[in-house]
């Protein structure tokens, strides 16, 4: 937690008590529905909310923008962007019903009245948003393909309208179709952890 606090020192009071709050909330719904690994429940600031985060420090989203989260999981990375941008929309997509409970759970523990969470496929939803974010859920093509019917041409952010998400590893040949649509930002260059070594920001716009 005090990595997130030195990192985003413009938080307010409510962002931070948000944010204090997941990791009691996360045990506790982690002891029901088994979403992140034992390992990794220690280590929720660190892999869970400050990756979701490093989002937040390629684009800052205007209010009013509307971002639909696809493989949500638990609620990463829609969950700490919701809290970090409450005059934003955040709707939370995953397939798998005992994870969105989580999600929503959390969500409406947290009062967060920006977030909404429903049970089904990126290729169901018919709302149309700014931005999908999404953890590395799929190679970026098959992501685009699933996602990029939601998304409407335009914007009003620093990024034009797109998708963003977080990947690991080699992604030259997932990029390469692309061309210059894609910008990528290496999170070891916004967080000094060395948990960040070989992972991005990878924006690909509509």
């Amino acid at each position: 937690m005090q990595s997130i606090l030195s990192y985003f020192p413009e938080l307010d009071k409510t962002q931070r008590e948000k944010l204090a709050q997941l990791n009691s909330l996360y045990r506790e719904w982690n002891e029901k529905i088994n979403v992140i690994s034992r390992k990794d429940i220690d280590m929720l600031y660190l892999h869970h909310v400050l990756h979701s985060l490093a989002i937040a420090k390629v684009i800052s989203f205007a209010k009013g923008t509307r971002i639909v989260d696809i493989g949500t999981g638990g609620g990463f990375p829609g969950i700490p962007l919701a809290i970090l941008f409450p005059g934003c929309q955040f709707t939370l997509i995953d397939s798998i019903g005992k994870k969105i409970v989580v999600a929503d759970a959390v969500a409406k523990e947290l009062d967060l009245k920006n977030v909404t969470a429903i049970k089904a496929r990126a290729e169901e939803v018919k709302e149309k948003f700014d931005f999908v974010v999404s953890r590395a859920v799929a190679p970026l093509p098959t992501l685009f393909g699933w996602t990029n019917h939601l998304i409407i041409p335009g914007g009003a952010n620093s990024l034009e309208n797109g998708l963003i998400c977080l990947k690991g590893g080699d992604i030259s040949q997932e990029v390469s179709p692309f061309g210059k649509r894609v910008k990528r930002w290496k999170i070891k260059h916004i967080f000094e952890e060395d948990y960040f070594e070989g992972k991005e920001v990878v924006f690909l716009s509509k």
